[in-house]
């Protein structure tokens, strides 16, 4: 049987994501933009694509209109061919009024949608991860180890464990212990055969990955019989099977980073201008898929550009841009100095018109103007920036929420949509 009848993916959405506050204001985790050009949601599903799976549930709560939109524009296949990717928002039913209480209720909600559809396996992912990932691999890794439950884990050190659910593996390879988020006294006890690189570079413990392959059969007892009152994977469910059944380990020794916090991601995106990035756009077998836009290629005069990233339909005049990636459709006014900025760019572009309009009214172009200075920040899409504005940002500044925007570890988050008027300083 190939790997597309014989597993489904279901991708969780995640929670209301006040972590990345104020990228989730007015939209979903999954959807928020991600290298100038995609939504994270398109980072799980490619993954699935690229492993030859193509039956996937995006599950929703909050949020979740501009998610459901590009989910609905971008994963379209053949007429002739079994693959979707269908969003299930959380939704009350006579038998359960509640709204998603976590990850294990949220999938147990959902599946009198998935029961109707043939397969072997589930495969449950995050939708707020930056990775790429064979799931084949995994699978046959589960197949091999005969196991009920696979959970993709990843090498991590002494910095990083407390933040994890770490667990050790027996010399079969299958799970003998867990723990969730352990003190730093007690890491030691904790320590895995990680292989000899990893061991150099320290990270000597395996963490969960939230990711994992689940034996339908026992996923579907878990959550209708016998854990019917656990709502969470990680916390509750993984824990306990851990005795009941042979759980395996999937070492993964890419590159990983959970998108849980405005610097995470920040950190994620500006790690894309690297020579190398560690997270690889380019890579021909791994393909990030997103929403085809029949947009310009971008214009750049004037600028001087420095481990740069840039989007498609984007209109450039800045005088230096360094460490930075530019999203679609954006623009950047003569004489502007930009560093360490993500820049996630528009929706639409002004016509000549709309322009005339904006500066008869004493309203900045949508994009950046004339003469700013932006370091350290996120503009989220379709701001405003005047011209002669300066944003600093830095360990300087002090956590704050602003209407106009929101400073977190010292970067300044310009809310969607926000004007921010000529010679205007953050």
């Amino acid at each position: 049987m190939s790997i597309a009848k014989e597993i489904l993916s279901i991708i969780l959405g995640g929670g209301a994501g006040s972590r990345l506050y104020p990228l989730t204001a007015s939209r979903s985790k999954p959807a928020v933009p991600i290298a100038g050009k995609y939504r994270l949601v398109d980072i799980p599903i490619s993954n699935c694509i690229n492993s030859g799976i193509n039956r996937m549930f995006v599950l929703t709560q909050f949020n979740s209109a501009s998610l459901n939109r590009h989910i609905k524009n971008t994963y379209h296949f053949s007429a002739f061919s079994t693959a979707f990717v269908d969003i299930l928002a959380a939704e009350q039913t006579p038998d359960n009024p509640a709204w998603f209480q976590g990850t294990a209720d949220a999938v147990r909600q959902s599946l009198r949608h998935v029961g109707p559809f043939e397969s072997d396996y589930i495969l449950i992912l995050s939708g707020d991860q930056l990775y790429q990932m064979d799931f084949q691999a995994m699978l046959d890794n589960h197949k091999k180890m005969g196991a009920d439950i696979s959970i993709a884990t990843i090498p991590v050190g002494d910095r990083e464990a407390p933040e994890f659910g770490i667990l050790k593996e027996d010399k079969n390879g299958l799970i003998a212990s867990f723990i969730e988020k352990p003190k730093k006294d007690v890491l030691k006890d904790w320590i895995s055969d990680t292989g000899e690189e990893m061991k150099k570079a320290g990270r000597v413990y395996l963490a969960s990955m939230g990711i994992y392959i689940f034996n339908r059969k026992l996923l579907f007892d878990y959550l209708q019989n016998d854990f019917l009152e656990a709502t969470d994977f990680g916390k509750e469910i993984i824990p306990q099977s851990i005795s009941r059944c042979k759980v395996a380990s999937y070492q993964y020794d890419g590159y990983w980073t959970d998108i849980g916090n405005i610097y995470s991601f920040f950190e994620a995106n500006l790690g894309l201008t690297e020579d190398l990035p560690d997270f690889n756009l380019f890579d021909n077998n791994n393909a990030i898929y997103t929403r085809a836009r029949m947009l310009p290629p971008a214009k750049v005069s004037g600028t001087t550009l420095e481990k740069t990233v840039i989007a498609e339909g984007t209109i450039i005049n800045a005088s230096r841009m360094e460490k930075s990636v530019v999203g679609i459709r954006s623009r950047i006014g003569h004489g502007s100095t930009i560093i360490n900025t993500y820049m996630m760019g528009s929706d639409y572009y002004e016509t000549l018109q709309d322009m005339a309009s904006d500066q008869a009214k004493g309203i900045p172009l949508l994009g950046i103007g004339s003469r700013c200075y932006i370091k350290n920040a996120i503009l989220d899409k379709n701001c405003r920036i005047g011209d002669d504005v300066r944003i600093n940002g830095g360990p300087h500044l002090e956590n704050t929420d602003h209407a106009l925007y929101t400073i977190k570890d010292g970067i300044v988050v310009v809310k969607k949509g926000s004007i921010i008027p000529n010679g205007y300083v953050i």
